[in-house]
Formats: C-alpha cells, structure tokens, sequence
C-alpha cells in the first residue's frame, strides 16, 4: 500500500470524474468536506436555478404555476428514476422522508389485509424510520407488532434472519438499503424474493444509497422505497423527498394523506375523493417549489456522469480510505465499523474509536476537515465522488493519525453535541 502523497495525486491525475468538482461552490478550496453523505455540496447550477426561480416568481406571478411548475414534482421524478432503476412513471417528489414512509407503510400494511400483523425492521435502520412506524401500529391497531431483528455486530446486517423471520403474518418488511452507520448495503433481489414468496411487500429507504450505489429496484422486483435528496443527490437542505411504488401496485394502494394533488380532477373542486391510479394519488399536497425545483439540478449532474462510473470511483476511494486505515490507523486504535466487502459497502466509511467524539470535534475545529460522527464512536468519512478528491482522503488519513499520535484530542470536550452529530 503506497501511503505517500504522490500516489494520491495519481489517482487523482487518472479519475475520468475530476472535472465535476468544478461544478460545485467550493468557497473554501482549504476545506476537506466529508458530510456529502449527510448534506451535499451545492451545485454552481443551483444557484443560477435559484435566480431564475426569484425572476419567474415576481415576473410571472400566478402563471409561473401552468408555465413551469405545476408538474415539477413529477418531472424530477422521472430522473430520479433514472438513478434508482426505475419507470419514469413510478417515482414523484413528494413531502419529507418520513412523511413519505409514514404514507407508503400504512399504504401497504391495509393492503396486506387484517390476517397480516407483523412489520420487519433491523435494529440498523434509522431511528426516525422505527418512530414512524411505531406511529403507523398506534394509529391502526394495538394488533401490529415491529419485529426488529438485530445485528450481530453493529456492522453487518442480519439479511438472513430476516429472511428467515418473513412469513405469512408479515404485511412488510422495511429496511435501508444503505445503513446510515456503517454503509451496510443489502442483496436486495435476496429480500424482494423473500417478501414476494412471503405475500409480503417491501418498503425501503434508499437514503445512503441513491446516488451513491447502484440501485436496481426494476430489476429486482422492488415494491415501494422513499428517500431524501439533500444527500448524494445534492438537492440542497431540507429539499424535498421521493417516493417510489412499483407501476402495477399504484392503483392497487391507497394514500392515507389525501390531498389535492392527489386528486383526479382538481380542477374540478369538487369534494369527493377520487383518487388518480397513477404515481401521482401519492401526492397530497401542493409542491414545495423552492424545495423540489433545485433536485434537478443536482440529479442532472448524477445522470450526466452515470451512477456506472460514480460507483466505481467510490469503489475506488472506499478502498483507498480502508487501506490508509489499515497501514497507518488501526495501529492507533481505530476500528473499521464498515463492511470489508465491496459489494456489501455503500458511499461511507465508518471508524470507530474510543475518543471518536472528540478526534470529530478536532478534525473540524483544528484541522479544517468535516466529516460527522454517530454514536457510540464512529466517525463516519463521507466519499461523493463528484467532488471527493483521492489528496483529500489522504490528507484526512494523515490527520486522524496525527490526533491520536499527539493526543490533540484531549482539548476538546467530551461532552457531545447533537447539533454538530
């Protein structure tokens, strides 16, 4: 393993995907980033997007609705499609994450019919996924039970228990594709076939994957997934989320947020619901412009490299990260908290440490360098490879070496702050 600075400048030298950094604001070329897993860059292009939005607002007023809005929703959707291995038809921009997985899960759950009481989880899925589906059981019934299968090691998912525990009580099975922790990626054909065997559906959350990994939900007979934009899509903070509902279920489920962009003749004012048969009796609400028209933005820059080439560079950095841990930080201390394997291992990196709390506050506050950090003690690396660079992994292994080796950490509070996490 070439530890030197020269190797990284190589790869970097030889990356087909170097020039896409240029196509964000990088205000700060002194700045490691590595929270594109949690927020991404933004695009040189949003904020051109953003002009246009304020000058079509204040010129065109109302008709801005019917000139260029009203369908925005769907439109972005069907290039997001494109990413995440599906119909053009079967993916819209709707309200948040978590609405989102509030709508489909007790979509799903009144589909599979009374006899079906069991929703299957993993204790790696993120916290705020189980709070909703808590909600969704209070609010139909004591009857339902979350099943929440647990990982051996914090690291690795326990796709085969899973499997094994979906049965002909289970009405779904909802995971993340990508864990937020530890980059955990599961087989999902192997999950899709087991549910469709089962009677069962689907629901997953491709917020750590889309964009970042391959995601094939066509191909894999995938039901129903949600996931944000503000991440490896770049669509900017807060923006809104995407919903996904395999063609032949969408007439077959039903909206529990009725509203009316739901609604098949809206225009019509009329105060019976009808809901439309396509993707779009997901929505419910009017579209937050603001919100969901910047996505595009960030979604066109996915397409134009393609998740092919956007894959194997992160192949490639995941890779390079691990090997620098393994020559210069595992003799420190560190622990790799994310899956040896390639084809296991999503965008991120995890590194656990018994001070990561405080190696996180010195690498933003001494060393320039923003990763973020998950309790207990990982310090997750995040690699976008639209504009992580191979120096800038380098020079973040070399950091976290010194922190330990000159216990730089020590100045910093151990006290953890929630807004910085």
């Amino acid at each position: 393993m070439q530890t030197d600075l020269s190797y990284a400048q190589e790869l970097d030298a030889q990356d087909p995907l170097a020039s896409f950094r240029d196509r964000f604001i990088i205000p700060d070329p002194n700045l490691i980033y590595l929270d594109g897993n949690s927020l991404g860059r933004m695009p040189k292009a949003t904020k051109t997007l953003l002009d246009d939005i304020q000058h079509t607002w204040s010129e065109r007023l109302i008709r801005s609705w019917g000139e260029k809005y009203i369908h925005v929703a769907q439109n972005i959707g069907a290039k997001i499609a494109q990413i995440v291995g599906a119909q053009a038809d079967e993916v819209v921009i709707a309200e948040s994450t978590s609405v989102n997985l509030f709508k489909l899960a007790v979509a799903a759950i009144r589909y599979a019919g009374s006899s079906r009481t069991k929703i299957i989880t993993d204790d790696l899925n993120f916290p705020s996924d189980i709070y909703i589906l808590d909600g969704v059981c209070k609010l139909l019934g004591e009857q339902y039970e979350i099943v929440v299968i647990k990982s051996a090691d914090g690291i690795h998912a326990p796709a085969q228990q899973i499997i094994e525990a979906i049965d002909e009580d289970t009405a779904l099975v909802t995971i993340s594709h990508t864990v937020f922790k530890s980059a955990y990626t599961y087989d999902m054909a192997a999950i899709n076939a087991a549910a469709d065997k089962a009677g069962a559906l689907v629901l997953w959350d491709l917020s750590h994957a889309a964009g970042s990994v391959p995601v094939m939900l066509n191909e894999t007979n995938a039901d129903l997934a949600i996931g944000c934009t503000y991440k490896y899509l770049n669509g900017g903070i807060g923006s809104n989320a995407f919903l996904y509902v395999r063609r032949d279920l969408q007439a077959k489920l039903e909206n529990p947020i009725q509203g009316w962009f739901g609604q098949q003749q809206m225009f019509d004012f009329d105060y019976t619901y009808t809901p439309k048969s396509n993707i779009d009796r997901f929505l419910t609400g009017t579209p937050n412009v603001l919100s969901i028209a910047p996505i595009e933005i960030g979604v066109n820059l996915l397409i134009e490299a393609g998740m092919e080439r956007i894959r194997q560079k992160s192949v490639a950095q995941t890779e390079y990260l691990i090997a620098l841990y393994d020559a210069l930080l595992a003799p420190l201390g560190y622990q790799l908290n994310s899956p040896r394997e390639t084809a296991r291992r999503g965008s991120h990196v995890s590194l656990g440490h018994p001070e990561g709390w405080r190696i996180t506050q010195c690498l933003i506050e001494q060393m320039n360098i923003i990763p973020d950090f998950r309790a207990p003690d990982n310090i997750r690396i995040g690699i976008t490879p639209l504009y992580t660079s191979f120096v800038e992994i380098h020079a973040t292994a070399l950091k976290l070496q010194q922190i330990v080796e000159e216990r730089l950490y020590e100045t910093f509070s151990a006290e953890i702050d929630p807004v910085i996490t």
